[in-house]
């Protein structure tokens, strides 16, 4: 059995911490740790040195999505120049069929909510992901008056349910009122 370079280690555990991230937000935290090793080529074996625990992999594939996100709200900023306009951007896509039907890479803070939810308090995956929906929040408020943990809650909160009802009606029309209630009357 040959032994792996250590740039080779550092290359199979982001590999394993961004499928992670993925495989989680779409089929949740009790993926098993064999089937997330097998979706990348890896075997099982070599899960405990790299990560130590389950708990460790999911806090980091947290920070994974959540480091994502910010890298998409720096490019809604970047683009539309202003937060104004970046916001209502990013609202237009977060409530999109598009967003709703890709949840491995989509939003963590919808996407980990669940087993967050479940999870012991306090641990390192819900720091970690309570840091993440901070920012977005954050990031949602404006810098103005806006109350940006109402905003996210309507969000995230939209696209859960648009999920829960995908390829129904209500689906859509869920995506259409938070839509609607986001986006500022024209004057």
């Amino acid at each position: 059995m040959s032994r792996v370079s250590q740039a080779q280690a550092r290359e199979n555990r982001e590999r394993v911490v961004a499928a992670a991230s993925r495989i989680f937000r779409e089929q949740g935290v009790h993926t098993s740790i064999a089937d997330l090793m097998e979706s990348v080529g890896l075997t099982r074996g070599g899960f405990p040195k790299q990560f130590g625990s389950k708990d460790a992999l999911v806090a980091e594939a947290t920070e994974k999505g959540f480091s994502g996100m910010s890298q998409l709200l720096d490019s809604f900023d970047d683009t539309h120049g202003d937060r104004t306009a970046a916001r209502q951007a990013l609202v237009d896509f977060y409530l999109s069929a598009e967003h709703r039907d890709e949840p491995g890479t989509g939003c963590p803070t919808a996407g980990f909510a669940g087993d967050m939810a479940r999870r012991p308090t306090p641990d390192e995956p819900r720091a970690a992901y309570s840091e993440g929906a901070r920012h977005f929040a954050d990031w949602l408020s404006n810098g103005d008056d806006r109350d940006g943990l109402a905003d996210m809650c309507t969000l995230v909160g939209a696209i859960l349910l648009a999920r829960a009802t995908a390829g129904t009606e209500l689906s859509e029309e869920i995506l259409d009122a938070a839509h609607r209630a986001q986006t500022p009357p024209v004057k």
